[in-house]
């Protein structure tokens, strides 16, 4: 049995930068497979179309009730989902989700590689989110609970990882996937 299942999930706060390592790690490695959110939210007006699958509620609540979802939740008053995984052979999953995505992946999967992401301040998280753009109203809501995520993430895992430096930053995460790697192809006694 091995200690990886070939499931990395990259989970955050609003605003840390999860979107963007995922991208770069996928173009990055080829033997990594992107997983496409859907949500309910509206596109922004700089985020790209193949960012997430955008659907209307009726189309996310009939998926999810068909099964049709590794994980799902409701933040903010919309709804986020992880479609059932189809990677290539060869190719590990990408996953880019909350924190309560994570833990659903977590109980099904427990040797998914789960790394935490965060902004090395609040400061700057506050700088990443009004550049995205949204309401004032939605920023503070993603603030507070940033701060139950900060928290919880302890409980979920260990490894940690601040975005400071893009480049640094999935250059770290490639070598945390490529250990995890190692480690689960070593014969366990």
């Amino acid at each position: 049995m091995t200690s990886f299942s070939g499931i990395i999930v990259l989970f955050g706060p609003s605003g840390v930068g999860k979107s963007t390592i995922a991208i770069e790690l996928a173009e990055q490695c080829s033997d990594l497979w992107l997983s496409r959110s859907w949500t309910t939210r509206q596109r922004r007006s700089q985020e790209s179309p193949q960012s997430y699958k955008f659907v209307t509620e009726e189309q996310f609540l009939a998926h999810r009730d068909a099964g049709g979802f590794l994980e799902w939740d409701e933040f903010l008053g919309n709804y986020y989902g992880t479609p059932i995984p189809e990677a290539p052979p060869g190719q590990d999953v990408l996953l880019e989700i909350t924190l309560d995505g994570a833990e659903q992946v977590s109980k099904k999967h427990p040797q998914a590689l789960l790394i935490f992401v965060d902004t090395p301040s609040k400061r700057e998280q506050k700088l990443r989110l009004r550049q995205r753009g949204g309401s004032a109203l939605n920023r503070r809501k993603r603030l507070i609970r940033s701060k139950l995520e900060r928290k919880l993430s302890k409980k979920l895992t260990d490894i940690h990882v601040i975005n400071d430096d893009l480049v640094q930053t999935v250059n770290e995460i490639c070598e945390i996937i490529r250990t995890a790697r190692l480690k689960a192809q070593k014969p366990h006694p």
